[in-house]
């Protein structure tokens, strides 16, 4: 008891004081990142890609820590106080590039991987107190991913992969339809997959090219007399 009244009795430290502000300022930062990171990891979300909220937040949030983290370790007598927020830029190098594949003789994930690059500068930017250029910075992200992706498909400048099933009654009339269509804008048929579900005939294929060339399919394979019906569907690999 008696030495409890004598903190209470000591003069106040301004120390102190000083340091539960750094720690409130700290964590603003931290809660200003995973804000940001939260809101572009939605629009990725949305889009069903495999780097969503929860993975932008984290790197948003880890990325504006270790740069607070980087100035702390080095310490008042060190000059040098990014030792630490420089090795992010690598580390989120190697965490991209395995959201890079290859397949289907094309490259995807390049989009999402950039995503991840840009998340965390912008949680470097919030580490470092910069909120407002954080924030004008997720706001140029969600831009460029929702509309410069669609400008691009307007203006006719953008592939993307469709996949294509076709139903009918006669597998080998079909196979002709669809290889007859795609002859005609020019496009090689690969990666055919056929069944059957009773009396009804499948034929599944990607194709991918611009919108144009896609309207141009769907408008022959449609005047088709040997197929009844035309779905497509996004390609769960589209980046």
């Amino acid at each position: 008891m008696t030495m409890l009244l004598d903190q209470f009795a000591q003069p106040f430290d301004f120390d102190r004081l000083q340091q539960i502000v750094v720690v409130n300022g700290a964590i603003g930062r931290l809660l200003m990142a995973c804000l940001l990171g939260a809101i572009v990891g939605l629009q990725r979300e949305i889009r069903r890609k495999a780097a969503g909220v929860r993975t932008n937040l984290l790197i948003c949030m880890g990325s504006a820590f270790f740069t607070l983290l980087s100035a702390v370790l080095a310490g008042d007598a060190n000059p040098d106080k990014g030792r630490v927020a420089s090795n992010i830029v690598q580390g989120i190098g190697f965490l991209g590039a395995g959201l890079i594949l290859h397949n289907r003789s094309r490259v995807s994930g390049l989009t999402s991987a950039a995503t991840v690059f840009v998340v965390a500068s912008i949680g470097m930017s919030c580490g470092a107190g910069l909120y407002a250029a954080a924030a004008v910075a997720a706001l140029i992200v969600i831009l460029a991913l929702e509309l410069v992706g669609l400008l691009e498909r307007r203006a006719n400048l953008k592939i993307y992969p469709l996949i294509y099933e076709a139903r009918g009654h006669d597998q080998t009339n079909m196979l002709a339809s669809i290889l007859d269509a795609m002859d005609k804008v020019g496009e090689r048929l690969t990666g055919v997959e056929r069944d059957a579900i009773g009396e009804m005939q499948r034929v599944t294929f990607p194709l991918t090219a611009t919108k144009t060339q896609h309207e141009r399919v769907s408008g022959h394979l449609l005047g088709e007399p040997a197929i009844d019906s035309l779905l497509t569907f996004r390609d769960p690999e589209e980046d």
